[in-house]
This record gives C-alpha cells, sequence and structure tokens, in this order.
C-alpha cells in the first residue's frame, strides 16, 4: 500500500498532505506496530483510528480541509 502511494507521490498525483492521509490508514489497516501476527479487537482498531485522526487534526491542512466541505460543500486539494 505505501509502495503504491509513495509512486502516486513521485508522479505528482497526490500531495504531500494526501500521503500524509494514506500512511495514517495504512498504519490503521495494518494493526499499528505489532511484531508477529496477532489477533486484535475491533476496539483496538477504533483505538488506533482516534489516535490517528487526532493527530491529523492537529494539521493545519487537515482542518482546512475539513473547513471546506463543511462550509463549501467541495472537497479541498491541498
Amino acid at each position: 500500500f505505501e509502495a503504491g502511494v509513495a509512486g502516486m507521490r513521485y508522479g505528482n498525483y497526490i500531495s504531500d498532505h494526501d500521503m500524509k492521509i494514506a500512511k495514517k490508514i495504512s498504519w490503521v489497516m495494518n494493526g499499528g506496530d505489532l511484531s508477529s501476527p496477532t489477533l486484535v479487537s475491533e476496539q483496538y482498531l477504533l483505538d488506533l483510528e482516534r489516535e490517528a485522526f487526532l493527530s491529523l487534526t492537529g494539521e493545519p491542512k487537515t482542518l482546512e480541509r475539513i473547513h471546506s466541505i463543511l462550509f463549501k460543500g467541495k472537497p479541498l486539494r491541498n
């Protein structure tokens, strides 16, 4: 997943911020930092998702995107 995202970035199909978001999604989908195959609970994945979302809301570019959707009704690509 991350190799595909890197290729899209190097090809200028996505922005640096798109890449940051994709890496957070990859982190959650892969279960975070597990050293071996492990069964995880739904709550564990929800906690990872919440952590990723909260870290992204600390980014000005994320807040600009949220503002654009809420007040202009269209996505912002920054």
